[in-house]
């Protein structure tokens, strides 16, 4: 599965806080060209639904939690995000379906690439079939 956890470092303790580094190139495995995130989602909204030919992301849930289901055309892996110094690291060709949002939940996306609506396949049956062709 092109997909995994990553472990990020906490600089502080519980009377401070804490502060979280994320760095191109040493604990995000690819050079960041843009960055988002998504707030307000309702707790019952589903979203994602697609996947990259070619982009990288990772995702991190800075605050709240929520799943993504990954699908790389043979296993399906269910992730819970709930902790701002983990990531889950998706790389090409893989489907992926994020739900089950808590209240107030912050997610940050990190990608490899600029915006670019000719590398998303948004029709699951084209997904699959662009696997099954691998």
């Amino acid at each position: 599965m092109n997909c995994y956890i990553l472990s990020f470092d906490e600089i502080g303790n519980i009377e401070i806080g804490y502060l979280t580094s994320l760095e191109s190139l040493k604990n995000i495995p690819f050079d960041i060209k843009r960055v988002y995130y998504t707030y307000g989602v309702p707790t019952k909204q589903k979203r994602g639904f697609h996947a990259h030919k070619n982009l990288e992301q990772v995702l991190i849930c800075i605050n709240g939690s929520v799943k993504v289901k990954c699908f790389n055309g043979k296993e399906v892996k269910i992730y819970s995000l709930d902790k701002p110094n983990e990531g889950l690291y998706i790389g090409p060709m893989v489907w992926r379906e994020i739900y089950d949002y808590s209240e107030n939940t912050v997610l940050i996306v990190l990608a490899s690439e600029l915006y670019d609506e000719k590398d998303y396949i948004r029709d699951y049956n084209k997904f699959i079939a662009l696997i099954e062709e691998k």
